[in-house]
């Protein structure tokens, strides 16, 4: 892997760390600042409705800006959310740090994805991004839980200090391994949202919402499913994590290559349509543990398995507003997160057990393979065309 490929994967790894360690440490949180669980849970969605917020707001302040200090500002702002975050101990204020914390998340992505494309080798584009995109990966393997080790043995504030700290590191390796870099071409402000206007891009962001959602519906409430229908201690809970996060890890990377080697919306389609088939086997499979861990292990890797696709397609099929739809994609997958974990938790509200949380993850997944089918008919059926004429 290239060095500004590892500097990208870096930022992934420690923006990774600060979103998922926060839903592994909530108890904690909440019995530290004196709040109710369901309160400390607002602090996760003060941190998506930051990613919401900042990828556009960002990318638009800084379309004009050479690529690589965009990034390096990304990181500062990072530095500052987490670093406040950890030293405040008033819940109210901790939701504004946490929401700040946010901002730079979609930006980075959609910025980190044009630096990787434009340093990799010709026709080795996807496997850059999946590359970048592997510390999030790495992130969800190592980094949560460790960070929720050292808050249930020490502190809370400890585990987002050294969250904080990593942005120190991420801020070195960007400015010395990765080029200068021109900014891309000014298309003005509503010229960064022309490629809204056509239906390609479209598709592929139902496609991300859909996919990712329904994946959220199970892996929301993966945790009590694994220990209350499955039948896994408590204690074990922290290695099956790790076994999910390498299956992430492992689908990220697999994707790229076979994104490269074939294409990325071939990929794309059978990861979506073999999702819905592994929530099917999950809600069927619920019996066996160890059909029941080597499903969830299948689960989290097309989860990670679709994003270099999408995240690549949505770049290639914006052309004039590449930044803006860079972090599109992950206000997607927000999107598809939030929807994901509410419509999950229908069913458990109903008072079904928790595999049926995966019910609801079928519809989704299948929405967004037709999406990602389509997409990919019509770019067989318009290139088929092309020859002709």
């Amino acid at each position: 892997m290239r060095k500004s490929t590892i500097a990208l994967a870096l930022g992934t790894l420690g923006l990774g760390m600060s979103e998922f360690t926060m839903m592994g440490i909530l108890p904690d949180i909440a019995k530290n600042l004196n709040i109710s669980i369901t309160q400390a849970g607002h602090l996760i969605s003060a941190y998506a409705m930051g990613v919401v917020i900042g990828a556009p707001m960002l990318v638009l302040i800084a379309r004009k800006l050479p690529l690589k200090k965009v990034l390096l500002g990304l990181v500062i702002i990072y530095f500052i959310g987490n670093l406040l975050f950890a030293f405040s101990s008033r819940y109210e204020v901790n939701l504004i740090f946490r929401l700040i914390a946010g901002l730079p998340h979609g930006a980075y992505f959609g910025v980190g994805s044009i630096v990787a494309e434009k340093l990799a080798k010709e026709g080795k584009g996807t496997s850059a991004v999946a590359g970048m995109i592997s510390g999030m990966t790495i992130a969800n393997l190592i980094g949560v839980p460790l960070g929720t080790f050292i808050s249930h043995y020490f502190s809370w504030s400890i585990t987002y200090i050294i969250i904080a700290s990593i942005g120190a590191l991420i801020f070195y390796c960007i400015k010395v391994w990765i080029p200068e870099l021109q900014p891309l071409p000014d298309q003005g402000f509503k010229g960064q949202f022309k490629f809204l206007k056509k239906l390609n891009p479209w598709l592929i962001i139902i496609a991300t919402i859909m996919g990712n959602g329904g994946i959220f519906c199970w892996y929301s409430y993966v945790n009590p499913m694994m220990t209350t229908v499955v039948g896994f201690s408590t204690e074990s809970m922290t290695g099956v994590m790790i076994f999910a996060g390498l299956g992430m890890v492992l689908g990220n990377l697999i994707s790229g290559r076979l994104s490269d080697k074939y294409s990325p919306q071939k990929i794309g389609t059978i990861t979506q349509g073999l999702a819905a088939i592994t929530l099917l086997s999950i809600y069927l499979s619920t019996n066996s543990m160890a059909i029941s861990l080597i499903l969830m292990f299948i689960g989290t890797g097309c989860l990670f398995a679709v994003s270099a696709p999408q995240q690549f397609l949505l770049l290639k099929n914006a052309p004039g507003g590449e930044m803006l739809a860079g972090a599109m994609i992950q206000v997607a997958f927000n999107i598809g997160n939030a929807v994901g974990a509410y419509l999950g938790g229908i069913p458990i509200n109903k008072g079904y057990s928790c595999e049926y949380s995966a019910l609801p993850g079928i519809v989704l997944c299948i929405t967004g393979f037709l999406s990602f089918l389509c997409y990919s008919l019509r770019q067989k059926y318009t290139h088929s065309f092309s020859e002709i004429e």
